[in-house]
């Protein structure tokens, strides 16, 4: 890949000064959780897709300490090592997570710890404070104040908040210090839900990025999915991802690059995290990312979006 069919995608990751690809490999997937994700993907597998990665124009991964009770984190060193090191301008982003409930002060220095070690690297440029909406927010003070002396250590980079539900993380936004926001599930053709904190993080600076934007599967699969961010999808959102999916086929155009698009083509959005488990899948996000979407499509999949109501129902439930 030359440096200038990888310049294309390159945009700068808000204010922390790095620079960073409109598409960012998702690693929960190469951890091997069969069950969530319906299937297996063993040790070499995994390896084999990072070091794809690596070839490509994708210049970074977002892993997690806790996905696959540390593997995703192992698996990305091991394919590391075999490449001699992580190629010039690669990063690694991780998160913090809590273990057995613990949620401690202690607990995020010993997370971060763990994942230096897992992935052989001493630098850590990125490093979120993970899914905090499931712990009380009064009793995660300890664990936000860490990973700012943490960072004021140099111990990490730069710190980021990723998480689900858009109430909650707000509350964490008012505490100030976060540099970086990653929403999943909350962005996508079918759902604007995670409208209101992207532009209040814009408007203050933080980067945005968004994951999950085939829904948890029902905008790649629309035919045989029918959950949406992981419980059964409304009817108004089936019927969308219904009437998407035909104008799509009208185009030429399958449903799963437009919805990656929907995102990938913001500019508002600095990174698109996309879940990643097969070489196969790099090509064809390659493949997506340079397709030609008409405009007639983008007007009529917008006027597809189910009502707005919709997005504060979900959000408050």
């Amino acid at each position: 890949m030359t440096e200038d069919n990888k310049g294309k995608w390159l945009r700068p990751l808000g204010s922390t000064g790095l620079t960073v690809s409109a598409a960012c490999a998702g690693g929960s997937g190469i951890a091997g959780m069969p069950a969530v994700f319906g299937y297996d993907v063993t040790p070499q597998e995994a390896v084999d897709l990072v070091l794809r990665v690596f070839d490509s124009p994708i210049t970074w991964i977002d892993t997690s300490n806790g996905y696959g009770d540390g593997s995703s984190e192992t698996r990305i060193g091991q394919a590391i090592r075999e490449y001699g090191g992580l190629p010039e301008g690669f990063l690694v982003a991780t998160k913090v997570d809590a273990k057995d409930g613990d949620y401690s002060g202690a607990r995020v220095r010993a997370s971060v710890a763990e994942s230096k070690e897992r992935l052989g690297l001493d630098d850590l440029p990125l490093v979120h404070l993970h899914d905090p909406e499931f712990h009380d927010f009064d009793s995660m003070r300890e664990a936000v104040d860490t990973l700012m002396q943490l960072r004021a250590d140099g111990e990490i980079g730069h710190v980021g908040l990723a998480g689900g539900n858009t109430r909650e993380l707000s509350r964490y936004l008012d505490l100030g210090g976060f540099e970086v926001l990653l929403v999943h599930n909350r962005w996508s053709l079918v759902d604007h839900s995670a409208d209101g904190i992207f532009q209040r993080a814009r408007a203050e600076g933080i980067a945005v990025l968004n994951a999950a934007v085939y829904g948890g599967g029902i905008l790649a699969n629309p035919a045989g999915a029918t959950k949406y961010a992981y419980r059964e999808a409304p009817a108004a959102v089936l019927q969308a991802v219904a009437d998407m999916d035909k104008a799509c086929r009208d185009y030429g155009i399958d449903l799963a690059t437009a919805a990656l698009r929907h995102s990938m083509d913001d500019p508002g959005i600095a990174g698109t995290v996309v879940g990643i488990t097969k070489p196969a899948r790099v090509d064809a996000l390659i493949a997506a990312r340079d397709a030609d979407l008409p405009e007639e499509l983008l007007n009529r999949l917008g006027s597809l979006l189910p009502d707005k109501q919709y997005w504060v129902e979900k959000e408050t439930t």
